[in-house]
C-alpha cells in the first residue's frame, strides 16, 4: 500500500507541475492575443481530477483492497505510459500547451510529436491514466465513476477546443 500511495503522491505533484508550466504557457499565450475558450468547463475538471487523486487515496484502504499483481503491474506500465505520452504532447506544443483551452489565433495546428497520429493524444492520456491509476491498487469504483464522469465532460472539452482551433486555423 506504502508504494501504491507513493505512486499516487507523485501523479499530485506532477499535476501541480502541470499547474505551473500551464500557467507560464498561458501567459505566453495572452501576451500573443491568445483567447480562451469555454473556462466553464475549467472547473468541473479541476474538481473531478482531484477527486480522482482522492478516490484513489480512500478507496483501497477503506476497501481493504488487495494488490492483485496480475491486475496492478500491467496498469502500472499503462500509467507510465500515459505520463509519458502527456509529457511528450507538452513538449511537442511548447508554449502553446495548457490546461485551459487558449488559442493564439493565426498560429498553425501543430502536427508533429504524437499529433501526427492522433488529433488529441493528451486526452487519450487522460482516459487511460483515469483507468489505469485506480487499479494499479484495485480501487474499482473510482475508476469507473472516473471514467463515468469524465466521459461526457471530456465531450464538452472536444467540442469546445475543436471549434477554437477551427476559429483560429478559419481567422
Amino acid at each position: 500500500m506504502g508504494a501504491y500511495l507513493a505512486l499516487v503522491l507523485l501523479t499530485a505533484v506532477e499535476r501541480l507541475v502541470e499547474l505551473v508550466v500551464a500557467r507560464r504557457n498561458a501567459a505566453w499565450s495572452r501576451a500573443r492575443g491568445g483567447v480562451e475558450h469555454g473556462p466553464g468547463h475549467y472547473p468541473v475538471m479541476v474538481l473531478l481530477h482531484t477527486g480522482l487523486l482522492v478516490g484513489c487515496l480512500l478507496e483501497p484502504p477503506l476497501t481493504a483492497k488487495p494488490f492483485i499483481p496480475w491486475l496492478g503491474w500491467p496498469m502500472l506500465a499503462v500509467v507510465l505510459a500515459a505520463q509519458g505520452l502527456r509529457w511528450w504532447c507538452i513538449r511537442t506544443l511548447g508554449p502553446r500547451w495548457n490546461t485551459r483551452v487558449i488559442v493564439v489565433p493565426g498560429l498553425p495546428l501543430v502536427a508533429a510529436g504524437p499529433y501526427r497520429l492522433l488529433a488529441h493524444p493528451n486526452y487519450c492520456a487522460v482516459l487511460a491514466e483515469g483507468v489505469a491509476l485506480p487499479l494499479v491498487h484495485t480501487a474499482w469504483l473510482t475508476a469507473t465513476v472516473f471514467t463515468l464522469l469524465n466521459l461526457p465532460l471530456l465531450a464538452v472539452r472536444l467540442r469546445c477546443e475543436n471549434a477554437a482551433l477551427s476559429q483560429a486555423v478559419a481567422a
